[in-house]
């Protein structure tokens, strides 16, 4: 484990510590990093096991699963980091992977804040001295060691009044039920700011009052708080860190975060038939923005640039399209530029790599959401990428009006942006230009803003069954005139600097 434990320790400032082996583990703040040694197996199964998780946690938020729905499912995800060893050396070395620049971090910080605040939950539930225990630990680790303590049953009820009041609003009072039900922690007010400035807390002699389910949103702040200034130390020293290591590890934690942990769509097999034909109307219909984009600017130009072809073409191939079909496809564009021994020459061999029947005899896997997001950004003339991630507001603005999409939807997917929550624009996107689908049975929505494919395969399923159902199909309202303009955005859209 010396890639991990040299980079926590140096950048990160953790103490070291030695895991026990086997067991199912519990809450961690993690601020001891491990010192124990892995093979280099177990140190890419470790992590692609966590990394799988919290691309769950991501999907699941994307889909905004109902809070039963979520536990159960995450419940479940997490049986892979039930070992003590495999939780702590994943996040560490997660925690290095996703350190090196703020997209990374950001990203990481957001789903172990959430797979964290989950098993607080869990465990305050079953064991009531776990919440007073981890609060003391991080206070004793940064503060001096200050105590909190559970407030006993006798103060709590000669403060019974105060502590309903401070707990209720205007349109909702603690209930009896609910305040014998409830368990309170002194807590100094300096560490419940947020609650004591919205007077959520009763205040006592420089203590806050506070009550478990509060204390659960407290501790995950400071957890927040604490990964996210390691994220940032680790980022200043990771290039001296891996320096000199050419071999598995290094690649391994730079390449991380574009590991895909999803369905392999190589092969993957569509509602319907996909052919040259019929490519352009499912790009209006079934594609996801980013494809919908390449086709358009494969109609203006006659010809993509390599990232472009690249990306389109292996995300036909994942749609079904064989590469006969691809080299027809490309052909009757192409040649509308130039002639036919001119493709032949530069790009027929492309086609063919990508499945499989040039050079190294691989078959290529689509591109999944976050390669493209994190990928090589589009320059002058390109047309791959993420719209969502590499359009300015103005652009992107302006070419979903030209999609039809207006008032909340589209005020939904540009604040997504703003944010930086890409994925979930490409979700609100989907839930937009198809009414419903979320209640439509038989339609497998995972991997729905993780990969252009999903998107693609849900959205193929989602009309097969409404014209299963002699129901009309929601065609795409975009007239003659705003295919055009939008085919005009294709080439004066702005790219955002990296």
């Amino acid at each position: 484990m010396n890639v991990v434990r040299r980079i926590n320790r140096e950048s990160i400032g953790s103490k070291s510590s030695n895991a026990p082996s086997t067991h199912s583990t519990t809450v961690s703040m993690y601020t001891d990093a491990p010192s124990f040694e892995l093979t280099l197996d177990e140190f890419e199964e470790y992590a692609l096991a966590r990394l799988k998780v919290l691309r769950k946690i991501e999907d699941m938020r994307a889909r905004n699963f109902p809070h039963d729905k979520f536990r159960s499912e995450l419940d479940s995800a997490m049986q892979t980091l039930k070992d003590s060893k495999v939780d702590l050396a994943s996040h560490f070395i997660l925690r290095a992977a996703y350190c090196r620049s703020e997209d990374l971090r950001r990203w990481f910080l957001q789903q172990e804040s959430a797979l964290f605040k989950h098993r607080l939950n869990i465990a305050s539930q079953t064991n009531t001295s776990i919440l007073a225990k981890l609060l003391n630990k991080a206070n004793t680790d940064n503060e001096g060691g200050v105590k909190y303590q559970r407030v006993s049953e006798a103060d709590k009820q000669n403060l019974r009044d105060k502590l309903q009041a401070a707990g209720s609003t205007a349109n909702k009072s603690v209930s009896i039920i609910e305040f014998r039900d409830t368990a309170f922690y002194k807590i100094p007010f300096s560490q419940a700011l947020e609650l004591v400035s919205s007077r959520q807390v009763y205040v006592h002699k420089g203590y806050a009052y506070v009550p478990t389910q509060k204390l659960v949103s407290t501790i995950t702040a400071r957890f927040r708080s604490q990964v996210s200034g390691s994220l940032v130390r680790a980022s200043a020293a990771f290039d001296d860190a891996i320096a000199g290591d050419e071999g598995r590890i290094g690649p391994l934690l730079k390449n991380m975060n574009q590991t895909y942990t999803g369905k392999d769509y190589s092969q993957a097999k569509v509602v319907g038939d996909i052919n040259p034909q019929n490519v352009d109307d499912l790009a209006k219909r079934s594609m996801p923005l980013c494809m919908r984009q390449l086709q358009r600017g494969l109609k203006q130009d006659h010809k993509l640039k390599h990232w472009g072809r690249m990306q389109y073409g292996l995300f036909l191939k994942g749609a079904g399209l064989s590469m006969e079909d691809s080299l027809v496809f490309f052909q009757a564009e192409f040649t509308r530029i130039m002639n036919v021994d001119q493709f032949q020459k530069q790009y027929s061999y492309n086609i063919r790599h990508m499945y499989g029947k040039e050079g190294k005899r691989k078959s290529y896997t689509p591109y999944n959401c976050t390669k493209i997001i994190m990928g090589n950004p589009p320059q002058s003339g390109d047309h791959h990428g993420c719209p969502f991630r590499h359009y300015d507001d103005d652009h992107l603005s302006a070419l979903l009006s030209s999609l039809n999409l207006k008032g909340p939807d589209k005020e939904a997917i540009m604040q997504h942006k703003k944010t930086k929550n890409y994925n979930l624009a490409c979700v609100k996107h989907f839930e937009a230009t198809h009414p419903g689908a979320l209640s439509v049975p038989g339609i497998q929505l995972d991997g729905v803003g993780n990969h252009p494919n999903a998107w693609f395969q849900a959205s193929t399923s989602y009309f097969a069954l409404k014209e299963g159902k002699n129901q009309t199909l929601t065609q795409d309202p975009m007239t003659t005139a705003e295919e055009n303009n939008a085919v005009g955005l294709v080439s004066s859209t702005s790219v955002e600097a990296n």
